[in-house]
């Protein structure tokens, strides 16, 4: 090829990649989405775990609901306090004081505890025991499976199978709720960190049923509830549960409970 066919050539290729370039600038230019810049501002504060536990998408929903005042600005569990602070600064407005929560689990079907049908083997996942008979190896079916489905949807590895049955870490846990949102028995629930008092059993069947599949289960004798003085535990159902807004940690009704169910 000639001198002259190579320059051609190349002049050809710059030129191209001039109007290129030029187009792109200028659609970019043309076609760009005003951001508002204390949307980019709480962006930048927020801890970009993207977990979801704010009720949003992630970091960049929040931030853009928080910008335009959809949003409190201590809506991020990950963030905290601190993060509130940053937040209600860039706003210019006072940040609400918010209560700490945690993922508790709703069980204490650990093997010593909860009876075994049989022996499995194969994918350990508490979705897929859906499609095992009996819903799984331990006789209750509304306990914890112990396969981990809530291990493997924490991004802060706050949570873990311990003998049999899921256990939290309170200190690792940002109370994002993704464990909530997995567990297919809805054994888990946000409460307080600094909880006085919670059960640690879901089974809604009758006593008699619930003392043959676990040592410890609840089995709805309401002498817990009789004992509580500000009216913050209720058998529903067949189980008791707290509410811990009432809750005044005075300890009788783990006392009056023959179970020892209640932590």
């Amino acid at each position: 090829m000639s001198i002259t066919g190579i320059l051609l050539a190349a002049v050809i290729v710059g030129a191209t990649g001039c109007v290129i370039g030029f187009f792109l600038c200028f659609s970019a230019e043309k076609f760009k989405v005003e951001v508002d810049p204390k949307e980019e501002a709480v962006l930048g504060v927020l801890p970009g775990n993207n977990c979801g536990g704010c009720g949003y998408a992630g970091c960049s929903g929040l931030a853009a609901a928080i910008a335009k005042g959809e949003a409190p600005v201590n809506q991020c569990p990950v963030g905290g306090a601190p993060v509130a602070a940053q937040i209600s600064e860039i706003m210019g407005v006072a940040a609400e004081e918010g209560v700490r929560k945690v993922a508790f689990v709703m069980c204490n079907g650990t093997c010593e505890n909860a009876k075994q049908m049989y022996d499995y083997t194969g994918v350990e996942d508490c979705k897929a025991m859906a499609f095992v008979p009996g819903g799984g190896p331990k006789a209750c079916s509304y306990g914890c499976m112990g396969f981990g489905s809530c291990v493997k949807a924490c991004p802060f590895d706050a949570i873990h199978i311990i003998d049999g049955v899921a256990l939290v870490d309170k200190e690792a846990c940002k109370a994002c709720g993704k464990c909530v949102a997995t567990c297919p028995n809805h054994l888990i629930e946000l409460i307080p960190y600094d909880f006085g008092h919670a059960v640690r059993c879901h089974n809604n069947d009758k006593g008699k049923d619930v003392m043959q599949v676990c040592k410890v289960g609840c089995i709805g004798c309401h002498k817990c509830e009789k004992v509580c003085e500000s009216d913050a535990i209720h058998v529903d159902g067949f189980f008791a549960h707290i509410d811990q807004e009432k809750c005044t940690s005075c300890g009788k009704c783990a006392e009056a409970c023959p179970r020892k169910i209640i932590l």
